[in-house]
């Protein structure tokens, strides 16, 4: 019997998962007129941004964990109203450390929300389409971190920060409206005690997947996060036209999160243990032709599909490793992931230190060999994706 797809609620959940993103990567923008509002250095400044992925990275496999009892759309309305409020306090206070307490408070509710909008997402639809709903939700991930920084930026330069503020709070108030208004409620008939859940954390299958994510995010974001620095030293690009890059990468996001939906649900197995070679020839090609503008733009065009696709292999691989603990293994996908990005990011930094700007692609390579060094053990040992492999031999064989 197939489940009735409900693809209304996945379309709140996409809105309600780019609400939370949106309050956590928008103020990127405008960093430095929280700087000059609060007459704080940027560095200080940043720590909105820094305390905030630190909040995701520790709460992220306990707090899904507590509420995992709940009805899931209370618990969703708890979190959107949590960040409703953090964000008109963030809009009116004019005390730097209100704000970061504002800021913080529901930075450990972010994977509460997220991790059940994955879920729920996939839960919602027939096995079979399951990771295509999740894609979607990704798209909301993927549009909060597009979006969020250049219209929080247009919006405080036109007006002011405190509107800018204000757009946050309006986000997430329509997800809250949307949850209250149109989504049903969702009780938990079965219960997964604390043990049950923690009792994944034995398997070293779930500790070579939780490596695994860590390294992948790492690889992506790790040279992600000096792109605009490498588009500026090595391409030689204006502003504007790096402006413009990063844009265009991120809408090659959204589009890599569409592809992944198909390519997950019909070849698993194949799309998991390519990613890492195809993702080391755009790092090559990026060392190689950095310095050239225009087929630079077309590499960053697939490096943003593939920079999609790989946040939903991450999850996917998160969340085949406990089957039996979705929340629980959600909240292990963000913490995992949020670590990738700190580490990926240092490393890549010290590769820029030591040599130069363009060789932060090294950084990249390093983290794709030591994922590929923990999936392939991971399939040998654990046999967990041969229902995969039966389903894509199947697809192939029609």
């Amino acid at each position: 019997m197939k489940t009735k797809p409900n693809h209304l609620l996945v379309y709140i959940l996409t809105f309600g998962v780019f609400g939370i993103l949106n309050t956590e990567m928008g103020v990127i923008g405008i960093l430095p007129l929280i700087a000059d509002h609060y007459h704080v250095s940027i560095s200080t400044a940043g720590l909105i941004v820094s305390l905030f992925a630190l909040a995701v990275a520790v709460s992220g496999p306990i707090i899904p964990s507590l509420f995992s009892g709940m009805d899931r759309k209370k618990v969703m309305l708890l979190v959107l109203g949590i960040f409703i409020v953090g964000n008109l306090v963030s809009a009116f206070t004019s005390n730097f450390t209100v704000l970061l307490i504002a800021r913080v408070i529901p930075a450990f509710f972010h994977p509460v929300y997220c991790s059940l909008a994955f879920t729920v997402a996939a839960a919602s639809v027939g096995k079979e389409e399951a990771s295509k709903a999740v894609a979607k939700v990704f798209v909301g991930v993927s549009a909060g971190m597009v979006l969020g920084v250049p219209v929080s930026s247009l919006i405080a330069t036109a007006t002011s920060l405190t509107y800018a503020m204000l757009f946050f709070a309006a986000v997430t108030t329509v997800a809250f409206v949307a949850t209250l208004l149109f989504v049903p409620s969702m009780p938990v008939t079965e219960r997964l005690s604390y043990g049950t859940q923690l009792r994944v954390l034995r398997r070293s299958m779930t500790w070579l997947s939780i490596a695994a994510v860590i390294f992948m995010n790492g690889a992506v974001f790790g040279v992600y996060s000096y792109l605009a620095e490498f588009l500026k030293t090595v391409t030689n690009y204006s502003w504007n036209t790096i402006s413009l890059m990063l844009f265009l990468y991120g809408v090659a996001n959204i589009v890599g999160n569409m592809i992944a939906g198909k390519l997950l649900a019909n070849h698993p197995l194949r799309t998991v243990q390519s990613y890492p070679f195809a993702l080391a020839a755009i790092y090559i090609l990026l060392f190689t032709l950095g310095q050239f503008s225009v087929p630079m733009a077309f590499i960053i065009l697939i490096w943003g599909i593939l920079g999609g696709i790989g946040g939903n292999i991450t999850q996917y691989w998160i969340v085949s490793s406990a089957p039996e603990a979705p929340e629980f293994a959600n909240g292990l996908f963000l913490t995992s992931a949020n670590l990738g990005t700190t580490i990926g990011a240092g490393v890549c930094g010290l590769f820029i230190a030591g040599i130069s700007t363009q060789y932060v692609v090294l950084g990249g390579i390093l983290f794709l060999i030591l994922s590929v060094a923990t999936i392939f053990p991971t399939i040998s040992m654990s046999g967990r994706l041969k229902n995969a492999g039966r389903l894509e031999d199947a697809n192939v064989a029609r």
